[in-house]
């Protein structure tokens, strides 16, 4: 029997789940976080800043090189959805300075939050999101009709940025959770944001200080975090008609038994 094709909604359906499913940075309560945060080792406080820089970085580059996106609308349904996955991004970086000032005990504004998250990336980090995003969105920029830079900007920041690398991120951030402490104020921020798919760095790269495959603090290996990353790029390329295997850049996706970490995405979200 021929597989059937994937159901994806049309941009007013996306509009309207989006008005059903509002939230507040600023409404969760962060108590209990404040109080985690001053028992976790040395150790534990260098693993959940790194987690949170590539969060707040990638936030703002996001929430700030998006703009083009919108101005390329076909139609006005597609505008408006569009127009929401600003918001959201704005959302993101909101709540992750706010988790840096009340938490962290480190008050500054969110352009300083950025500058110092920044000194604990890798040039990786700069060549996604520094480079390859910024190019994109300023082609589109200066070319909103043009199919072509509608696509390459899509693919960089839907299918790579952020259905690749991001989702990849928060599987590694829920481990994370679940391995240093339970952090409820985070959680709720993290399960906000993938429930709109918010892109973050490639988590491929070693966090400062750990050396080596076994990550002990992920409960996971880097070819682990790696093959959940090629997975989803491969389950999304296929919904589009462009298999992995076709681009000529790696061999065929191998077929694991969940990690913990995906395990908990699973029992989490479905």
């Amino acid at each position: 029997m021929p597989k059937s094709d994937p159901h994806l909604h049309d941009p007013q359906t996306l509009y309207r789940q989006w008005e059903d499913a509002q939230w507040g940075p600023f409404a969760i309560g962060l108590d209990a976080d404040k109080e985690q945060w001053q028992g976790l080792s040395g150790d534990d406080r260098s693993l959940v800043l790194w987690a949170l820089s590539s969060l707040m970085v990638a936030e703002e580059r996001i929430t700030t090189k998006f703009s083009g996106l919108v101005s390329a609308y076909g139609t006005e349904e597609e505008a408006t959805f569009l127009a929401t996955q600003q918001v959201d991004e704005a959302r993101h970086m909101q709540f992750y300075a706010r988790f840096q000032d009340e938490v962290v005990a480190d008050p500054q504004a969110i352009a300083a939050h950025v500058a110092r998250a920044r000194e604990q990336l890798s040039p990786a980090f700069a060549q996604i999101f520094d480079e390859a995003l910024v190019r994109a969105h300023e082609r589109l920029v200066a070319e909103p009709s043009d199919a072509a830079a509608k696509v390459d900007f899509v693919t960089t920041y839907h299918m790579v940025i952020e259905g690749t690398l991001g989702l990849t991120a928060f599987n590694f951030t829920w481990f994370l959770r679940e391995a240093v402490r339970d952090d409820p104020a985070l959680a709720e921020g993290v399960r906000h944001t993938l429930r709109s798919l918010l892109p973050t760095v490639a988590l491929a790269l070693t966090p400062p200080d750990r050396e080596g495959t076994d990550w002990d603090a992920l409960g996971a290996s880097s070819e682990e975090i790696r093959d959940f990353a090629v997975t989803g790029l491969s389950r999304r390329l296929n919904v589009i008609g462009v298999p992995l295997e076709s681009l000529g850049i790696c061999g065929p996706v191998s077929r694991r038994t969940p990690s913990r970490s995906q395990q908990i995405i699973q029992a989490s979200f479905g």
